[in-house]
């Protein structure tokens, strides 16, 4: 019967045991918690598919935020080299008899000519707006406010370019306008990107919703 006990081995015996069950107790490397490497490295994989989905959307409307304001900072650039090379120093153009016309003029001031002694403050302003959206964009998850805050950023840039490379000097620039309505300001490309971004934020925030995706009412 001893003999027979020391061949078996019995569930109280030290040692006993070691095969493939008592493996499958401790884990597949032999762990008491019953994890093991590969457990753990699921667990981290699948924590990081979880956080994608949540970082690739706001990738995308940061990717449409530049993308608009690519857009209209290139169109507004464009626009203003063909006014200085075809229309500064000649005759208005007229689009729709004395109601529209184009005509080229260097306006030192803001937006619609408005302020033209405080330049400096106007492009520092300018530069603040970029950082500004530059910070949101960290948080954005808003299709409609990537659209509104890509025009502002567009318009900006346009803006901006002419404050620091146009005459009479860096940061002094006087920018150039040439959309001109009849009993109303002249005006230009950018100015127009900067006002329809604007409403369209007025718009979101009326209706709640805020950069990061958010919905809230008052």
């Amino acid at each position: 019967m001893a003999e027979a006990e020391r061949i078996i081995g019995t569930p109280d015996t030290p040692g006993a045991g070691t095969g493939p069950e008592q493996r499958d107790v401790h884990g597949t490397d032999g762990r008491a918690d019953g994890t093991d490497r590969a457990d753990g490295a699921g667990r981290a994989d699948t924590a990081a598919a979880g956080d994608a989905p949540a970082v690739r959307p706001r990738r995308r409307r940061v990717a449409v935020l530049f993308a608009v304001a690519a857009f209209a900072y290139a169109l507004d650039l464009v626009s203003k080299l063909l006014v200085v090379a075809k229309l500064e120093h000649h005759r208005p153009i007229e689009i729709v008899g004395d109601w529209l016309k184009f005509e080229a003029i260097r306006n030192a001031g803001a937006a619609f000519g408005f302020g033209e002694a405080f330049t400096v403050i106007f492009t520092v302003i300018a530069a603040a707006v970029i950082v500004v959206i530059a910070r949101l964009a960290r948080k954005l998850y808003s299709l409609p406010w990537a659209i509104a805050l890509g025009l502002l950023l567009g318009g900006a840039l346009g803006n901006l370019t002419d404050r620091i490379f146009r005459s009479p000097g860096v940061f002094e620039g006087a920018v150039v306008d040439f959309i001109a309505p009849k009993h109303f300001a002249v005006f230009n490309l950018a100015d127009s990107a900067i006002v329809c971004g604007g409403i369209l934020i007025v718009l979101l925030s009326f209706r709640g919703l805020d950069p990061d995706g958010t919905v809230h009412k008052d």
